[in-house]
């Protein structure tokens, strides 16, 4: 079986800073992107970041220049640092493992984690 975990999330005031870690495991063979989505309430789920297994990131227009991603392939984990947060980044933040596949298994799934709650306080 395959586990997407999340963690790092937490209360903030706004201008601060959070950093989310997130670790795929199980028998993985390889993940081609890992992204950060994130939902508010009443609102759809969102793309924050996302970054391929090459390295290449899009980010979500709104949070350009506040958040960074990056990857560690080796552990199969993906970090997000934000950056000058705002009461409007206030969400559950959800991992997406991409074109995931495991080790004696055909074919790549997705895969989410379970989220993690992000509060920005004004």
């Amino acid at each position: 079986q395959v586990q997407v975990v999340e963690s790092g999330g937490g209360l903030v005031q706004a201008g601060g800073s959070l950093r989310l870690s997130c670790a795929a495991s199980g028998r993985i063979f390889s993940i081609d992107a890992m992204g950060w989505y994130r939902q508010a309430p009443g609102k759809q789920r969102e793309l924050v970041a996302r970054i391929t297994r090459s390295g290449s990131t899009n980010y979500a227009d709104s949070v350009k220049g506040r958040c960074t991603i990056s990857r560690d392939n080796a552990k199969d984990t993906v970090y997000l640092r934000m950056n000058s947060l705002k009461p409007e980044d206030t969400a559950v933040y959800y991992c997406n493992a991409a074109g995931l596949r495991v080790m004696g298994i055909a074919g790549p799934a997705d895969y989410w984690g379970q989220g993690t709650q992000v509060t920005v306080s004004s």
